[in-house]
């Protein structure tokens, strides 16, 4: 079944939606954690306290990969479910092959991903999780959705079973339905999405149909009266 991750960094969206019972993390990138007022890494602190042991993807800024290490490290160091997002090139490939050696094993989630050769490499390396970006894809013209496909068949076939296909850059509900048919392992979305997906104008129809015929047969009487 494919997981639902939330892309925020706003507390008040994130306790909103775990109250509902369907998100098994949280994306998070420079953009998102730039619109809150906490300080960065009390933020973070909190974010992952409220996800409890579930996966917080907070991303490094620097552009090297001796620095994108250091950062990561740090970032581990803030609580145990902190996974690390990377940006996908040459510095990000070797900090990502670094983080996974030896004891440390800083699970990464590499993102910016627009290739299947991107994915490739990356998984290679060793990222957790790779994230294409459909949404960005679909600006340009070319098939976000596809590419997902693509990567998740490529994946079978070449038998690589330790990344997951994060679908990122979602611009609505269809995107999530068509990614989870696609094979996705995740789609992140942000908050707009999400409340999308849990509403349809029939649902809505039928509920005020069933309470106007409940009213109507009971002179306006509620139903726990």
């Amino acid at each position: 079944m494919v997981q639902i991750f939330l892309d925020s960094a706003n507390l008040q969206e994130i306790e909103e939606a775990l109250s509902w019972g369907v998100i098994s993390g949280i994306t998070t990138n420079p953009s998102l954690m730039s619109k809150e007022a906490e300080p960065f890494e009390l933020l973070v602190k909190k974010i992952c306290s409220l996800m409890q042991s579930n996966p917080v993807s907070v991303e490094v800024l620097s552009t090297v990969a001796e620095g994108m290490v250091k950062e990561a490290r740090h970032l581990a160091g803030q609580a145990p479910n902190i996974v690390v997002k990377i940006p996908m090139g040459i510095e990000g490939l070797k900090a990502v092959y670094r983080l996974n050696r030896g004891e440390e094993k800083i699970p990464c989630n590499v993102t910016l991903v627009f290739s299947v050769n991107q994915a490739l490499l990356a998984a290679r390396a060793g990222a957790s999780y790779i994230s294409p970006f459909i949404g960005r894809l679909d600006d340009i013209g070319w098939d976000g959705v596809g590419l997902v496909r693509e990567i998740v068949e490529v994946f079978s076939r070449q038998g690589i079973n330790n990344t997951r296909v994060i679908a990122a850059s979602i611009r609505h509900p269809r995107h999530v339905h068509e990614v989870a048919a696609a094979g996705a392992h995740i789609a992140t979305v942000p908050f707009s999405v999400l409340k999308q997906m849990a509403r349809h104008p029939l649902t809505d129809i039928g509920v005020e149909r069933f309470l106007s015929d409940w009213a109507r047969a009971r002179g306006g009487e509620g139903i726990g009266h």
